[in-house]
């Protein structure tokens, strides 16, 4: 399966790029597909978030992302870091007293609003002092409606107007004419697609994980086993932990340390942009089945040979240790979005260190090299017994996992 959006550049009067406007494809047509704006910007930011990287879509440019009122009411523009996003109100949305509320929080937060495709009602007025940028859609709006609008918001300048839609040398003429700043358009550039490999989190995971969070007491061990047998979770897990939302983040050793840096809050509303965000695809089985092995085994062997502090490092290690084929990228540039502490990187980009010597010896296993993981075994000092009943107990461990996902 593969996460698909589409990105339309935003210029400046210079035509200097200064964002892009994110826009949800689910195939290579490039047209909008038939889901409600709900499901659309949720998919958006589960795949911005958690496949792509807001910063391989739009080259550390804003992105310009619609919202529903549902989706602001959830949260999600604070799944995303103030200065990545510029959060546009759709023009569907009725301006009320919640929405107010809204705004007026999303503003003392730091985040940069816009009003989509707008349409002027009196009552848009009190939204005025907090909303930075309007877009008029150059393709159906009418010259004396535009001035009208110009008008309206002359007593606040700190107001920038956008024009989308603008599809002619003429239109694009006609809006510098009238002072707008910002420019949108098929003129300049139709959305670009891009596209990146998708895997959707288990839905049994999920449901679990819902679960246990509804609760006023979370219970960190209970959520930590259910990431801990699902690599897609928990590979999204750290990609979340990573995000501009969370700027003052500690290296990451653990799964564990993952959910505690993010705190319950956090927690529930990842996974409820997650389960609003699922689509269904087949999972490239064995490879998850072979990192939950690699993660098993090498937890085990940490455990036997009793020299880390916090074996569940080990675990984390041996499960991003094919993370570079399941997304299809090299291993250099998945560690660079994971928030994962020195020494596991270490050992997944130089094969050096204590984790590095756990994950050859895997390594060495699983090609059925005895002489080589003897020399390795021999090398730790492990016990000889201990190894191949490490590795038997985590091929099972993994087949049951798989066997849950699997439901």
């Amino acid at each position: 399966m593969y996460f698909y959006a589409a990105r339309q550049p935003i210029l400046d009067r210079n035509k200097q790029l200064v964002g892009y406007e994110l826009l949800f494809r689910d195939g290579v047509d490039n047209v909008f597909p038939d889901i409600d704006g709900d499901e659309a910007t949720s998919r958006l930011i589960e795949g911005s978030q958690f496949n792509f990287g807001l910063e391989d879509l739009t080259d550390n440019k804003p992105a310009y992302i619609n919202f529903t009122l549902e989706t602001l009411q959830k949260g999600y523009p604070t799944l995303l870091g103030k200065d990545q996003i510029v959060v546009e109100i759709l023009e569907t949305i009725q301006p009320g007293k919640r929405l107010l509320a809204i705004v007026k929080d999303l503003k003392q937060k730091g985040y940069t609003l816009a009003l989509d495709d707008y349409i002027h009602q009196p009552v848009w007025r009190h939204f005025y002092p907090f909303i930075d940028i309007i877009k008029i859609d150059f393709l159906n709006c009418e010259v004396d409606t535009i001035h009208s609008i110009i008008e309206e918001i002359k007593p606040y300048p700190h107001i920038k107007l956008l024009a989308e839609k603008v599809e002619t040398y003429e239109k694009y003429q006609l809006a510098l004419d009238l002072g707008f700043t910002y420019f949108q358009g098929f003129f300049f550039s139709k959305p670009e697609m891009v596209q990146s490999k998708t895997l959707p989190p288990s839905e049994i995971a999920l449901a679990e994980l819902l679960y246990e969070t509804s609760t006023v007491e979370v219970n960190l061990k209970k959520i930590t086993d259910v990431f801990e047998r699902d690599v897609n979770l928990s590979y999204k897990l750290l990609r979340y932990s990573n995000s501009a939302a969370f700027k003052r983040r500690a290296e990451i050793s653990t799964i564990k340390q993952a959910l505690i840096v993010l705190g319950a809050a956090e927690i529930k509303k990842f996974l409820s942009l997650l389960f609003a965000a699922q689509v269904a695809g087949d999972k490239p089985a064995e490879l998850i089945r072979l990192s939950l092995t690699r993660a098993r085994f090498t937890e085990l062997l940490a455990i036997n040979h009793s020299k880390l502090k916090d074996t569940g490092m080990a675990f984390l290690t041996g499960m991003m240790s094919l993370m570079d084929a399941i997304l299809d990228e090299d291993m250099e540039s998945v560690m660079n979005k994971l928030p994962l502490s020195n020494d596991i990187k270490l050992a997944l980009l130089e094969e050096q260190g204590l984790l590095a010597q756990y994950l050859r010896l895997v390594k060495l296993y699983e090609q059925a090299n005895w002489q080589g993981a003897n020399a390795i075994k021999d090398e730790l000092g492990l016990t000889a017994g201990k190894v191949p009943d490490a590795y038997h107990d985590a091929v099972n461990w993994a087949n049951e996992q798989m066997k849950v996902l699997a439901g």
